[in-house]
């Protein structure tokens, strides 16, 4: 039985379907034009690249590869031969991007790129050039543990909260922020604008932001380690006027995940953090 199909989208684009949870890959304006807008330009890659030495990208999602494959192309395209990058993709199956590899010609965003992609699911690591090296691990929470260097920026695109749960709970955003290097400034984006996801990102230890508008989605979310990296970040007007009156602000921390308003005590802990401290 498959588990993918293609699908058109409203503009014509071609993008993948996976049947269980029945989620759309990029349903908007499509693959790479959404990994653009909402990865690679919004996080300013390259420019931030080429500031940088040993830049490291964590993608988080593997899936069927539009963000990482968007963004390894504005590297090649943009970066001197000799500076160097090292991409960590991560993924519990190699399913989607073997049915994407299938489909290649009617997807479109992987032409020219099946033998890496192939060298990277069959050995775990390809060299791209000379100064690219893409290398892919499974399961995003055991990888965690690996002692892996602290990422410059994170795409983070799993499947979503109501399919995927375990990637999108406390737990595991807790354990990702204790990751990340407090003297390297990295970035995460992500499509979605949930509330509960907001406050749990904010309650694991993250600043978190209003990320760009994406077709008719008015906002994402962006997040980060670092204050100072977010032009908009939520203030207490989000917290009182969506936070308190939301019946799905809780945190998601058990699983399954029960909608439900936030806590007193949750409450209280947002209401403490710095980003909603800030002197005017």
């Amino acid at each position: 039985m498959e588990e993918f199909e293609l699908v058109p989208l409203n503009n014509g684009v071609i993008s993948l379907r996976c049947l269980e949870p029945r989620e759309t890959f990029h349903p908007g304006i499509g693959p790479e034009a959404e990994a653009q807008i909402l990865h690679v330009d919004q996080q300013n890659l390259v420019e931030r690249c080429l500031k940088s030495q040993d830049f490291h990208l964590w993608d988080v999602g593997l899936g069927a590869g539009a963000n990482v494959l968007t963004a390894i192309k504005a590297f090649q395209k943009n970066l001197p031969a000799s500076h160097p990058v090292t991409i960590q993709s991560f993924d519990k199956t190699k399913k989607p991007m073997e049915f994407a590899l299938d489909n290649a010609e009617e997807l479109q965003y992987l032409l020219g790129y099946e033998s890496i992609i192939k060298e990277l699911l069959s050995n775990g690591t390809v060299k791209l050039a000379s100064n690219i090296t893409w290398n892919l691990y499974g399961e995003f929470d055991s990888a965690l543990n690996q002692g892996l260097r602290s990422p410059d920026a994170i795409f983070y695109d799993p499947y979503s909260a109501k399919g995927n749960p375990d990637m999108w709970n406390l737990d595991i955003f807790t354990k990702l922020r204790k990751t990340l290097d407090p003297e390297r400034l990295c970035i995460l984006t992500n499509y979605t604008a949930s509330t509960y996801i907001r406050v749990t990102l904010l309650l694991a230890g993250f600043h978190v932001g209003i990320g760009c508008e994406i077709d008719k989605k008015n906002q994402t979310t962006i997040f980060s380690n670092h204050l100072s990296a977010l032009k908009n970040p939520l203030d207490p007007d989000w917290l009182e006027k969506r936070v308190r009156i939301s019946h799905s602000a809780k945190p998601l921390r058990e699983i399954p995940h029960h909608i439900a308003p936030i806590s007193e005590e949750d409450y209280s802990a947002l209401q403490a953090l710095q980003q909603f401290n800030l002197k005017s």
